[in-house]
């Protein structure tokens, strides 16, 4: 997306809100203009970081009221954008558990009564609003819950079984919902309606768009345009297929590093692997495309384990990678306070409010993303620069230079001690933690334990 606080003008018969990397202001032949409004929230997301909020889980209350006490918590914490787990009402049909899938929608104009009201719902918005967070909706296009009115008033929007003429799941699991069928243009003008009704009621700035791969991005690119005519939003991609960053999304989920961290904090595979892996991503991204970099949230958690099972001791330092590679880094619900329980997806399950060495930590991370526009996002942050050591396979140090900001992170990504040295470099500077000098010589030894990393700002 475009990243910068201009006018855009494209042509109607564009799918998207066009950014200035594809050069959007120019238009087709014959074609009258639509002038969209100034987008200021890629401005303003250029150092943010996201949080994911579980609404049922996150208080004894599970409600709107209950999570918006916890708001100016998160304000001093440092986040920025909000993003809510699905708040409309979930299906009885056919559903998961006591409470069932948030996943399962119910009405996409309504909220889940067992949240609150949309009284509730508003009062929360403002106190978001009041204290200059951005709140995104997690929207769940491809797929309703069973008892959703559509299928009866509108079974031609949703997807059939070739041979018995009736409704499918979109995957076989999936049982408590039914797949819609894109190839509705009735389904697709209404599915945008539904998503404006948020935006103009309720200022909601934009959405997490749930398995958005599994819906044409011809329709995303349509939306997009749409939503943006109501006021400029801010669009997150649950996948990363390069062709929904194009127009659609201004961020896109990093699935294949996610992976990576976790295979490498558990010995089956090298540091080096993220050379191989950021090379190619540069090669497939534009330098304005937001990407998402994790160590949990709802899935990883619930169906693979916390951070503590999946890396195990290097939690910690795949925490801190988060907040210095290229990409927004997201938190979720609890990790600041080292939540070591897989929550229940369709039955209560609270978080524990435990002060924990994360609880410091995030600010910390978050206060030096901020402070070090090397370390911001997209083409406002400095691009990653790969340093050679003697140790590749466990030793991954990398710099970011932005003007004359110079950050420096080298981690130890293995279970052993390692004692290297930097082929080609030499560095001076502090440590951003703890104030220490650092005084590195071409040849000249460092070493660090197990798991350790440090992160220096450079001379």
């Amino acid at each position: 997306m475009n990243f910068k606080n201009i006018i855009i003008v494209i042509a109607a018969s564009a799918l998207g809100l066009m950014s200035c990397k594809n050069q959007s202001n120019q238009k087709s032949e014959n074609q009258d203009s639509i002038k969209l409004t100034v987008n200021k929230f890629p401005e303003r997301t250029q150092k943010s970081n996201i949080y994911e909020v579980n609404i049922r889980q996150y208080t004894p209350e599970g409600t709107f009221a209950a999570f918006e006490k916890e708001i100016p918590r998160l304000k001093e914490m440092g986040v920025d954008i909000l993003w809510l787990m699905p708040i409309n009402p979930i299906g009885l049909k056919n559903r998961k558990g006591s409470l069932g899938s948030y996943y399962s929608v119910k009405n996409y104009t309504e909220v889940n009564p067992e949240y609150g009201t949309k009284d509730d719902f508003a009062k929360m918005m403002k106190t978001a609003h009041d204290n200059r967070m951005l709140v995104i909706l997690d929207w769940v296009a491809n797929h309703t819950s069973w008892d959703n009115p559509w299928i009866t008033e509108h079974p031609d929007w949703y997807t059939k079984d070739s041979v018995t003429k009736q409704i499918v799941a979109p995957v076989p699991d999936w049982k408590d919902v039914a797949d819609l069928d894109y190839e509705n243009p009735e389904l697709r003008k209404r599915m945008v309606e539904d998503m404006k009704f948020w935006v103009k009621n309720y200022d909601v700035d934009g959405f997490r768009c749930d398995v958005a791969m599994m819906i044409p991005t011809a329709f995303w690119d349509s939306a997009r345009m749409e939503l943006d005519k109501v006021k400029p939003v801010f669009m997150l991609a649950e996948a990363e297929q390069t062709d929904l960053a194009k127009n659609a999304f201004d961020m896109t989920y990093t699935w294949n590093l996610h992976h990576m961290m976790n295979e490498i904090a558990q010995g089956k595979e090298k540091a080096s692997a993220l050379n191989t892996y950021f090379e190619k991503d540069k090669t497939e991204y534009q330098k304005a495309d937001y990407r998402m970099i994790f160590t949990s949230n709802h899935d990883e958690n619930t169906w693979n384990g916390t951070e503590f099972k999946r890396m195990g001791d290097s939690y910690k330092a795949w925490a801190v990678f988060t907040f210095v590679a290229p990409g927004m880094p997201l938190i979720y619900t609890g990790q600041e306070f080292c939540m070591n329980k897989q929550l229940r997806f369709f039955d209560k399950d609270t978080v524990a409010q435990i002060k924990c060495e994360m609880t410091d930590l995030y600010p910390k991370l978050i206060k030096l993303k901020n402070d070090n526009q090397a370390l911001w996002n997209g083409e406002a942050g400095g691009e990653m620069t790969v340093l050679k050591t003697n140790q590749a396979n466990q030793i991954f140090a990398f710099i970011r230079i932005k003007e004359n900001n110079k950050i420096l992170s080298v981690f130890n990504l293995s279970k052993n001690d390692v004692k290297f040295q930097f082929s080609d470099f030499t560095f001076e500077g502090k440590n951003v933690f703890s104030g220490d000098d650092l005084n590195v010589e071409k040849g000249k030894s460092m070493s660090l334990k197990s798991w350790e990393y440090g992160i220096y700002q450079i001379n």
